[in-house]
């Protein structure tokens, strides 16, 4: 006599013969795996109720720069974990702008469902690479950051996306995008922020100065349209931050654009900066003491 595995899994004939309910599937969700059960809030998972609703005194928030870990060896928090600090801060909504991909935001989307949070999807496009940049301290590239507006904004991103992990000559870590072709498919339905140190305009105020800022901004409206650049004022409490960014309002006056304030989101808590530092420095296959220059303090 001898023993069957039987046609099911384990854990599936335990529910049965324990009369529990079958688990549910994931029905047509790209993301879902019997390996990944269902987004729940952790059990001791409080969600944060407003008491004073509309009453309370406070400044409405929606952080719309914010990378997961789905941005390889970048983002140190899962998508869900970004939602519950989200939820637990009171913002009223929070974005997904990981690099180069829309990995995270079937997750992302499941837990904001869960815990009543808002939702943004966006994506941060790295253009110009010369190589995949893993092993580099600094990787190299100019970022645009978009956001979609609507469905149809989404599916532009979507598509974006897919033709630049596709193009003629791109390879694992290196998207190859047309600038033109990623215009021409997302200006109507995404908006574009400036973005952060290697957005367009920062990049070109750190290396030549506000002449030349003011000039990739110009750019970026002539691209998108003035009602469709926003300006993104990021404070980490660095010593340049207040400066740069009264540069940047001033540019943004002078256009007539709006302008928003953002975190550059790359963990969910405070306790999780050490571990993205060490992640830089696993990307860079540097030293934490070797990091230490390219690392916030």
């Amino acid at each position: 006599m001898g023993w069957n595995n039987p046609p099911v899994r384990w854990s599936e004939l335990e529910r049965a013969l324990s009369g529990k309910p079958p688990a549910p599937d994931g029905g047509d969700s790209p993301a879902w795996t019997r390996h990944r059960d269902r987004y729940e809030a952790p059990s001791d998972f409080a969600v944060k109720v407003d008491e004073l609703g509309s009453t309370r005194a406070r400044v409405p928030y929606v952080e719309l720069h914010c990378h997961s870990n789905f941005s390889f060896l970048d983002g140190a928090s899962h998508p869900e974990e970004l939602v519950e600090a989200a939820q637990q801060l009171g913002l009223d909504g929070v974005a997904l702008t990981d690099h180069d991909g829309m990995y995270g935001v079937v997750r992302f989307a499941e837990a904001a469902k869960e815990l009543g949070v808002r939702t943004v999807f966006g994506t941060e496009l790295s253009l110009g690479l010369s190589a995949p940049q893993n092993g580099v301290p600094d990787p190299e590239g100019e970022h645009l950051l978009l956001l979609a507006t609507n469905r149809d904004g989404y599916h532009a991103l979507c598509r974006t996306i897919t033709s630049g992990q596709l193009a003629d000559g791109s390879e694992k870590g290196r998207p190859v995008y047309r600038l033109e072709e990623v215009v021409a498919d997302t200006r109507d339905d995404c908006v574009v922020l400036t973005g952060c140190r290697k957005g367009a305009v920062r990049r070109a105020l750190a290396r030549e100065g506000p002449e030349a800022a003011f000039a990739q901004l110009r750019r970026l409206v002539d691209l998108y349209g003035a009602d469709r650049v926003f300006v993104e004022l990021t404070d980490h409490g660095y010593p340049e931050d207040g400066p740069r960014n009264d540069l940047l309002w001033g540019m943004a006056h002078d256009l007539g654009l709006p302008t928003v304030a953002t975190n550059a989101v790359h963990y969910a808590v405070p306790a999780r900066g050490r571990l993205a530092a060490a992640m830089a420095a696993v990307r860079a296959r540097r030293s934490l003491d070797d990091m230490a220059g390219w690392l916030p303090t």
